[in-house]
């Protein structure tokens, strides 16, 4: 959409990494209901391919490596191509969730998924 570009008409980066980690925190609330999470980190941010207005974007996530506090999620956005249906890969990264309890204090994940 016109709103999510810069002022070259590619998508704006931070839009991008926004709609990211919004993927991957549903993904985090879903595997762990009733849980609260924060987001610590992303790993690598590189942007390889320029996404132009009306590109169709899919987002992808999948749990990576549990840690006592934290959880990763890698998240890998495609767009398709539309006459040849191929995905091409334009944007991975990883994010690590940390578990807190109401004061935002670290919670191990095992007491976090049993409330």
């Amino acid at each position: 959409m016109p709103g999510h570009l810069n002022h070259f008409g590619f998508l704006f980066g931070g839009n991008l990494l926004r709609w990211t980690d919004e993927i991957a925190y549903i993904a985090v609330t879903l595997d762990y209901p009733g849980c609260n999470f924060v987001t610590v980190g992303m790993d690598r941010i590189e942007f390889r391919k320029s996404i132009r207005e009306g590109t169709i974007l899919c987002f992808e996530s999948k749990q990576g490596r549990i840690g006592n506090t934290s959880v990763e999620y890698i998240v890998n956005v495609t767009r398709g191509e539309i006459t040849s249906g191929q995905k091409e890969l334009v944007f991975t990264t990883s994010i690590t969730f940390v578990s807190v309890d109401d004061q935002g204090r670290k919670k191990a994940i095992c007491e976090a998924k049993g409330s």
